[in-house]
């Protein structure tokens, strides 16, 4: 059977300024993989995150293409050595996986497709004191039991007031705070700075200090008054050769997974495995795809029957997002077999 692959450049327009601790976002590129045999179609994203994923590089596009012209002359995907590009890995590997499942963007049985929604955290943009203040309050007042705030890019103190701010109108009963600090904090103060934010009853708080430095955040894992997730500790890391190394030097609390960034679902189960070996949490988190890369994320997590609130409400940022049958709202991101996706190509 001969098979055609192709992609398509999509720019994804921010229907906002998306402000984050590496600078402002305003366009996301995302590459449509298409798989077809003339009858149907698979269609897999592959959206390296600039400033976060290693393969948001300028040689990005010549090598997808490379890998499509392989993959066209029947080379295997497990031949083409995309340790070195996840997004690249995930975005092939769905759009397989989407043409041998019939091209219907339905992927391994799960219940998230037959009406069991997926509970999300709310996200609160980087942004002045009050306006990030104003947004949280907004995700509480829809629904949201789990809110996560970024830290570390703002003035702490004023950080922490707002914290306190909103612990004033929202205890832990009602809704929790889970921190990101994108490694902001140094490794001489993460621990004293933990300690002022467990004061505000925090669930958990991701990459307290830059990746790399195992033998701090262990310790700070250790020391710290709030539990502790990895998140860009996992980018750039073979989860297969040095997953257990990190596991053990670092014990986390939890592993953040985002598929785009780690190369994929095949490797986000891997690290899904050390963190049950270790008896370790996780939950998946967006790294800003459209709706086609989220609806994957979303089917791959029903299906590990995870329960704790998943990091996957970001399908409204976009102006130009692609119509699809789910839609977030008061915590919940729910799939609504009677709405059809409305793709342009």
């Amino acid at each position: 059977m001969n098979l055609i692959y192709s992609y398509t450049k999509y720019p994804l327009q921010f229907a906002f300024d998306a402000r984050t601790s590496r600078g402002a976002i305003h366009t996301h590129i995302a590459y449509l993989i298409q798989v077809s045999d003339g009858t149907k179609r698979g269609i897999g994203e592959a959206s390296p995150l600039a400033g976060l994923s290693i393969d948001a590089v300028p040689e990005f596009e010549a090598h997808l293409q490379f890998c499509l012209n392989e993959l066209a002359q029947g080379k295997p995907l497990k031949s083409l050595e995309l340790e070195s590009w996840p997004a690249l890995h995930f975005g092939l590997e769905t759009a397989i996986a989407d043409f041998h499942n019939g091209g219907r963007q339905l992927f391994e049985p799960n219940n998230w497709v037959k009406g069991v929604p997926i509970p999300i955290n709310g996200l609160v943009w980087m942004n002045q004191i009050d306006q990030m203040f104003e947004q949280a309050i907004a995700k509480a007042q829809q629904g949201y039991s789990h809110i996560k705030f970024k830290v570390g890019a703002l003035d702490f103190e004023q950080e922490c007031s707002m914290l306190s701010q909103f612990r004033k109108q929202y205890d832990a009963s009602k809704v929790h705070i889970r921190l990101d600090a994108n490694g902001a904090f140094s490794i001489s103060d993460a621990v004293t700075k933990l300690e002022a934010l467990s004061h505000f009853q925090i669930h958990s708080i991701e990459q307290p200090i830059p990746k790399g430095n195992w033998d701090a955040m262990a310790t700070i894992v250790q020391e710290s008054a709030i539990p502790i997730a990895l998140d860009e500790e996992l980018i750039g890391i073979d989860v297969w050769s040095e997953g257990n190394t990190l596991m053990k030097s670092c014990m986390p609390d939890y592993l953040i997974l985002k598929p785009t960034l780690i190369g994929g679902i095949t490797n986000a189960n891997e690290w899904i495995r050390l963190a049950h070996h270790y008896n370790k949490g996780w939950w998946a988190t967006s790294a800003l795809e459209s709706n086609i890369g989220l609806n994957r994320i979303a089917q791959w997590c029903s299906s590990t029957c995870t329960t704790i609130p998943q990091g996957l409400g970001t399908g409204s940022l976009y102006t130009n997002n692609f119509e699809s049958p789910f839609t977030a709202a008061a915590g919940l991101l729910t799939f609504d077999s009677a709405k059809t996706w409305q793709l342009p190509f």
